[in-house]
């Protein structure tokens, strides 16, 4: 399955794959360089944190890269206005009258706390291809929700 992301996830797993691989990573090989010549690396904590972290970091450059290899970068002008579709801005309202705005995006870019849920998440599942006016319920660990869609905006 192709992981879906907003140009700016891309362009945010972009710039940290470069930040890892131009600067964090030769840093790290520099650190554990250092501490190997210090003698004994068995009892070395510099050197095996540093390792240690130099695997992390290892481990995240290929995740990073294996996701921008796979993904789909969707496009604001791709997808119709109508509907809640990814990247939509979608202002809903509950049944207490509460009102939240939440932004449809991929698992990688999902933030709950700033408003952008994964259109896999409960909610998002809940609200993907519905208007406005539409009234959904979703379902979560905490009970059924019942919420009305106010408005979608593609920015």
């Amino acid at each position: 399955m192709p992981t879906y992301l907003t140009p700016e996830g891309a362009k945010k797993l972009a710039d940290e794959l470069r930040e890892l691989t131009l600067t964090e990573r030769p840093r790290i090989v520099q650190e554990v360089s250092d501490a190997a010549a210090q003698g004994d690396r068995s009892e070395n904590a510099e050197y095996i944190y540093g390792k240690r972290r130099l695997r992390e970091i290892d481990r995240r450059i290929r995740f990073i890269t294996k996701r921008l290899d796979g993904a789909v970068v969707v496009r604001k002008t791709e997808v119709a206005s109508d509907t809640v579709r990814f990247g939509a801005l979608v202002c809903v309202v509950d049944e207490n009258g509460k009102t939240s705005s939440y932004t449809i995006v991929g698992p990688d870019e999902a933030d709950p706390s700033a408003g952008r849920i994964s259109f896999q998440s409960p909610l998002g599942q809940s609200l993907m291809k519905r208007r406005v006016g539409d009234v959904v319920i979703v379902r979560r660990p905490a009970g059924e929700l019942e919420i009305a869609i106010q408005s979608i905006v593609y920015e």
